[in-house]
């Protein structure tokens, strides 16, 4: 990488720290609370910016493009029920969180079942928020690494120490606050990237000649009917499935709702929850637009059989190396077929001759189809090598691009988007991990009655304790198929629960916190049961999870009556 990017890196990210601790400075924070949650003082647009950076992780930027240079647009379905859950949050639970005026989200289960819920849910919240930390922080490094072999423990460890000095210097607030910035940096980012690679395509080439390249082989189809369990990516998965996970993300989980408890009113709060609602989905279309326009950019400048370089050197030397460079001979040779076919393509568009449209969109389809097989097979011999993991190299799609097509100093730009977007996520995880552990854990059940300097005191610690925790989990977590998929997976083995605690709250108001408390575990078994059998239909889990908790919380409350 050239100096100039690594300028342009180092500058954008010391700039984002400054800021973050500039901006929290007039805060002379003494109160836990005002560091845990902040002054209640922030508008709604901070508040939705701030959401909405806190989802976007590192692994959004990096995974998805990949997603969607692999299977298209059809991963935006994920999102259509963010807005259905959002407007839900804001008029149906955000004012019972401000008339109770609480820390955490925990602390409504003690007033409303006992300090056992609270606790247990709590501890739920801390087990997996801590795991989908670490692959939040995991997931750039590990990529980074390959791209510049760094190391991947150091990588972990700076990519989270500038994290918790700004977090411990101004608590919630300062993450809010940090946001706004590192949210700009990542939509810009965004755009420039897409302009850019725009920019890279043939000549007399526009958005509408791109996307029909990319039509013609199945990239732009967002919309998918069918009903499939096993489909992890469908309208009713995305609307029913993903509803119930938006929910709980948004309306349990402490780093989300830490960030809109900080609002200045109830109202700002909920424009801010509305806000991000109704702009995720143009976002998440943004992201996937651009991983569409990375594969019509390879339509015509030859792409890596496999991208990520670092399983490609494992070959060197290998008895697999001469077999693999025969598949990648095989792939040059189907990319000058391409070059015929979209030349075609281009004149049967010229001309407005259907006919001949057709016969080249069918070639430009079995032609991606031997890709594909040819893929599958570089990564079957790639794994006979001894790589670790499975060989996908769908995340190191974008990043490749960027590295070898952007040009000098735009590069620093773009990776400093990056690790904005992974500093964004990490310190509301950080702030919300060491909200929970403080106010719901060591302030209520281990260590009561001290002072308030004592308790902001205990909340720096856990902080700090929470990003070695992180850093440590990164190192020796194992990755699945694809980055953003994982997070996923990890949230939606917990979040039904979580929530099927919270609606029982909320709707059933005979259920006490004896039967609420068995339905919970018996439902977190009965959901890791069903995961462990079948992963791909996690979305689903969401709302069993819910459903198991609130149905068997009814059934006990009639069977063992407090």
């Amino acid at each position: 990488m050239h100096l100039l990017d690594w300028a342009v890196l180092v500058g954008t990210l010391a700039l984002i720290v400054v800021y973050g601790v500039w901006k929290s400075r007039k805060a002379a924070i003494s109160d836990p609370d005002d560091f845990l949650a902040g002054k209640r003082d922030l508008p709604w647009w901070t508040i939705g910016l701030s959401i909405m950076a806190t989802q976007a992780s590192a692994i959004t930027f990096l995974s998805t493009p990949g997603q969607a240079f692999s299977d298209g647009m059809q991963f935006v379905q994920f999102y259509f029920g963010m807005p259905i859950a959002m407007l839900f949050l804001a008029f149906f639970v955000l004012p019972i969180y401000y008339k109770l005026r609480v820390t955490t989200a925990y602390e409504y289960l003690e007033q409303r079942f006992d300090l056992r819920m609270r606790s247990l849910a709590a501890v739920l919240f801390l087990i997996q928020r801590g795991m989908a930390a670490g692959i939040s922080i995991l997931a750039p490094s590990i990529i980074l690494c390959a791209v510049f072999g760094w190391n991947l423990a150091l990588t972990n460890f700076f990519m989270a120490v500038f994290v918790v000095i700004y977090t411990t210097s101004g608590g919630s607030a300062a993450v809010s606050r940090t946001q706004e910035l590192q949210m700009t940096v990542m939509l810009g980012g965004l755009i420039l990237a897409f302009f850019l690679i725009l920019n890279e395509l043939p000549h007399g080439m526009g958005v509408s000649e791109a996307w029909q390249i990319a039509g013609a082989t199945g990239k732009t189809q967002v919309l998918d009917w069918t009903f499939d369990w096993n489909d992890r990516y469908n309208v009713w998965s995305g609307v029913l499935g993903a509803t119930f996970l938006f929910l709980s993300y948004f309306g349990t989980d402490q780093s989300q709702v830490g960030r809109y408890l900080s609002g200045k009113t109830l109202r700002e709060s909920r424009i801010g929850l509305i806000f991000n609602g109704f702009i995720k989905i143009p976002m998440q279309m943004l992201v996937l637009s651009v991983g569409v326009m990375v594969f019509v950019f390879y339509q015509f400048n030859q792409p890596p059989l496999h991208f990520n370089q670092a399983d490609r050197a494992v070959l060197v030397g290998t008895p697999q190396a001469l077999e693999y460079a025969k598949l990648e001979n095989t792939d040059a040779q189907i990319f000058q077929e391409k070059q015929q076919v979209l030349e075609t393509l281009q004149q049967a568009r010229l001309s407005d001759n259907a006919e001949l449209s057709q016969l080249a969109i069918g070639q430009l389809q079995s032609l991606e189809a031997r890709r594909t097989e040819l893929r599958t097979q570089s990564k079957a011999l790639l794994q006979s090598a001894g790589i670790k993991g499975d060989g996908n190299d769908k995340d190191y799609v974008f990043i490749n691009f960027i590295l070898s097509q952007i040009p000098v100093g735009l590069v620093g730009l773009m990776l400093a988007m990056i690790f904005c977007a992974s500093w964004s996520t990490t310190a509301s995880e950080l702030s919300a991990l060491s909200a929970t552990s403080v106010s719901d854990i060591y302030r209520r059940s281990l260590v009561p009655g001290k002072t308030d300097a004592h308790y902001l005191r205990a909340s720096k610690i856990a902080t700090v304790l929470w990003g070695g925790f992180i850093v440590a989990f990164a190192i020796f977590a194992a990755l699945s198929e694809n980055l953003i998929q994982a997070v996923n997976m990890i949230g939606s083995m917990f979040y039904g629960t979580i929530l099927g605690i919270f609606f029982t709250a909320f709707f059933l108001k005979s259920v006490k916190a004896r039967a609420v408390f068995y339905a919970a575990l018996v439902g977190e078994v009965i959901v890791l049961v069903c995961f462990w059998l079948n992963k791909d239909a996690y979305l689903w889990y969401n709302p069993l999870g819910c459903g198991l908790v609130m149905g068997m919380g009814w059934l006990f409350q009639k069977m063992i009556p407090e």
